[in-house]
């Protein structure tokens, strides 16, 4: 009779497509502990299949680019809209067909852990990625709107391999010669929309980690410039520092 340790050994090193007919093969296995095993890898593989339903639902705009031959799709996603310092930061990235990687979404919905975890993965992946930014004072200048579309279409640009359509979330880009589709909560609704999500958002979050170094006091490594009641405490305490969006402040300082 197979040892219990060697079942659990099998179990951790069965892909997850196969996990639901190993688990099956030892649930009649007359052992509780094995049963338990049986049934913990049971609940994994539910959770695998609802998983790749899940990730195959948020290919559907892909799938449909696909079958009019088109390879090469961009998905086009910002963070940092809304905070009271730093600067918008996109991300454009075109991932291989087909190509969906476990645990992507909406870069809001995952944890930092998570976020680093897939970063490396979608760069290591991808086809192309491309980064572009507006500082505080250009959203300043321009506004926060015209900012973030001119970041996107930096990003775009930046692309080693040329697009041949482009998802973005929610607004349409102007100045690009490429097809775009506007989707709204698209880094919910598109694989594409949320690698670039959780690209833009840890590009972001990083570079706001490395600022809270040379401004210690708003505390920016925690609240990555959004103005939650710590940071506002810190901007009326000690005024606002360079790079702090002039247009945002108003009410606090």
């Amino acid at each position: 009779m197979e040892k219990v340790s060697e079942i659990k050994r099998r179990l951790e090193q069965c892909p997850s497509e196969k996990l639901e007919e190993f688990a099956k093969s030892i649930s009649e296995d007359e052992r509780s502990s094995v049963k338990a095993l049986a049934e913990k890898a049971l609940k994994k593989h539910e959770k695998y299949i609802k998983e790749r339903a899940r990730l195959s639902a948020m290919l559907t705009y892909e799938e449909e680019l696909y079958k009019r031959g088109q390879e090469f799709i961009a998905g086009v996603d910002e963070v940092g809209r809304g905070p009271l310092a730093g600067p918008v930061v996109a991300c454009a990235v075109i991932m291989p067909k087909g190509l969906t990687i476990e645990g992507v979404n909406d870069s809001k919905k995952l944890s930092a852990k998570k976020r680093e975890e897939l970063y490396g993965i979608i760069l290591e992946k991808a086809v192309a990625v491309g980064i572009g930014s507006a500082s505080e004072k250009e959203i300043d200048e321009i506004n926060i709107l015209q900012a973030t579309l001119s970041a996107m279409k930096t990003a775009i640009e930046k692309l080693d391999v040329k697009p041949e359509h482009i998802l973005a979330d929610a607004v349409t880009i102007p100045g690009v010669d490429i097809w775009q589709t506007a989707i709204i909560h698209g880094d919910a609704q598109s694989h594409s929309i949320a690698c670039a999500s959780i690209v833009a958002k840890v590009t972001r979050d990083r570079l706001m980690q490395e600022l809270a170094k040379k401004y210690p006091e708003y505390g920016f490594d925690k609240n990555m410039g959004y103005g939650t009641a710590e940071h506002i405490a810190a901007l009326k305490k000690h005024g606002a520092c360079e790079i702090h969006r002039r247009t945002f402040i108003g009410n606090f300082v």
